[in-house]
């Protein structure tokens, strides 16, 4: 297909800072629109704007690209490849690897490269694929993805007077290794150092995704015992849940299989191995606030008083441990993990420190990794303290002992039936607060950078909301959290008396 025959615009494969689209036929309205000859002129246009970028020849460029274990991914890695090379770049194919990884393909001095992509969709279904571009600088900015389309659109590039040459490398073997070096270092364990992890048994899951290589390639090595382990080998028909940690089958899966196998503790990944979550030794999800909590109190112990950035659905009981038990400040920002990490390195050079942003949804990034949401890194980071908590007696999750945990805590998703609707979403949100005023036991929560967050006082309720506008989806989510039994309900018995007379919102998940 060349490129002026896609059948819908260039613009539209656009998501945020990442191009996603439907790659594989079989799915009831969804028209393929990411093919090859779409993939190979996106592969052009990232080389070309790469090399306008760092005003380096074409020829002189150095290129990184591997995949997930989607089904479409092994040809439309080809096609990316085919125009790459065809420009004159040195292409290093490194075949299946995690989005992490590729970003270390720019930093890792045995790579170098100068940009690199990867072929995924998330957790996104088995006919979707995308793709995901880094410079030594981290991901691209949806400005970048922008001008990218924009230069796919217009499909002017030159040829190269000899294609440039292609090699195979492994990538995550190089990546692995590094983990485990890290790994030893920060254990120090005064016995094994080799073997910081010998003893524990860890299962984990992969979902058929990317992250299979962590159980062999990672934990193996560093004398963990991976029995029980599930759904390691890649199967872009993920037959068995969906690779996404915020998935509650998933979730279930893992929870139950670290029970099943008497497991010291549980590791899920998702698609593409940028988010992880965890399980304790009890078959207890360490997810949402109780992962971002368990991760703040161990960078806390190591920059004492600094902030945590977090999304804006956060708990207060997140708020009040991050704040009273362990010393640090919480900041509470918008929706979107590159939102969240831009925020964390924007206060940084503001002079307030921050060492982790992090999503509720398992995005985790670290200042001491690039500020890279890399699941695989901040799983490890649990792992080093789970190793120095056994040697010091103790269970990983004494730390977050403190935590108060909601009583009841659901998301509703309001439609919004009108096509502007990012107006009529804020037009709703502005009448909200407006609402808000007239209710004597309400009030909204300062310093919120994103849709209105209200406290609700009242004995009955004893909790707290946010109505906010998607960013991408035509959707008003409401995020309702309780600290008593029934909390909830009556929350949102309230909010119908708003919401009903706005005739262009669909609220019947809310009535339900």
């Amino acid at each position: 297909m060349p490129p002026s025959t896609l059948t819908t615009p260039w613009a539209t494969l656009q998501n945020g800072s990442d191009i996603r689209g439907v790659a594989l036929a079989g799915v009831a309205g969804e028209a393929v629109n990411l093919t090859p000859a779409v993939v190979t002129t996106l592969g052009k246009a990232f080389a070309t704007w790469l090399s306008a970028a760092l005003d380096r020849p074409l020829d002189e460029l150095t290129i990184a690209i591997g995949r997930d274990s989607r089904l479409s991914g092994p040809d439309l890695m080809g096609a990316a490849i085919a125009g790459m090379a065809s420009l004159g770049c040195r292409v290093l194919d490194v075949a299946m690897a995690s989005t992490p990884a590729m970003f270390m393909a720019t930093v890792l001095p045995e790579f170098a490269c100068h940009g690199a992509i990867m072929m995924t969709a998330s957790h996104l279904p088995f006919n979707r694929n995308g793709l995901k571009f880094f410079t030594r600088q981290g991901g691209l900015g949806k400005g970048d993805i922008s001008r990218i389309l924009e230069l796919a659109e217009q499909g002017k590039f030159p040829t190269a007077t000899a294609p440039g040459l292609v090699e195979s490398r492994d990538l995550i073997g190089v990546y692995a290794a590094g983990l485990v070096q890290q790994m030893r270092q920060s254990v120090n364990h005064p016995e094994h150092y080799d073997q910081p992890l010998q003893g524990l048994n860890i299962v984990v899951d992969a979902g058929n995704g990317a992250g299979g290589f962590f159980a062999s390639q990672v934990l193996e090595p560093l004398g963990a015992d991976t029995t029980g382990s599930q759904f390691l080998d890649p199967d872009g028909t993920f037959p068995n849940h969906v690779p996404n940690p915020e998935n509650e089958a998933a979730m279930t899966s893992i929870c139950q299989a670290v029970v099943a196998q008497g497991a010291d503790f549980g590791i899920i990944f998702d698609t593409d191995v940028d988010r992880g979550a965890a399980v304790d030794h009890q078959g207890r999800e360490l997810n949402r606030n109780r992962l971002i909590a368990l991760i703040a109190a161990i960078v806390l112990q190591e920059h004492p008083g600094t902030t945590i950035v977090t999304d804006s659905i956060t708990s207060d009981g997140l708020t009040q441990f991050i704040e009273t038990e362990l010393g640090g400040i919480h900041h509470r920002f918008k929706r979107g993990y590159k939102n969240v990490i831009n925020e964390a390195v924007r206060l940084n050079e503001a002079g307030q420190p921050s060492w982790l942003a992090i999503e509720t949804s398992g995005h985790g990034a670290m200042k001491a990794n690039y500020f890279l949401d890399d699941g695989a890194y901040l799983v490890s980071q649990l792992l080093v303290e789970l190793a120095k908590t056994r040697l010091a007696g103790k269970q990983l999750t004494d730390l977050i002992a403190p935590l108060q945990a909601p009583e009841e805590s659901e998301e509703f998703r309001l439609k919004i039936q009108t096509p502007d609707f990012k107006t009529c979403g804020s037009g709703v949100i502005e009448q909200l607060q407006a609402f808000i005023a007239t209710q004597p036991d309400w009030a909204v929560v300062p310093n919120n950078y994103e849709g209105v967050r209200v406290a609700c006082q009242s004995p009955a309720e004893k909790g707290w909301f946010l109505l906010r506008l998607s960013l991408h989806d035509p959707v008003l989510p409401l995020n309702i959290e309780s600290n008593v039994p029934g909390g909830v309900a009556k929350i949102a018995q309230r909010l119908q008396a708003f919401f009903r007379p706005l005739a262009q919102l669909d609220i019947s998940a809310l009535e339900r």
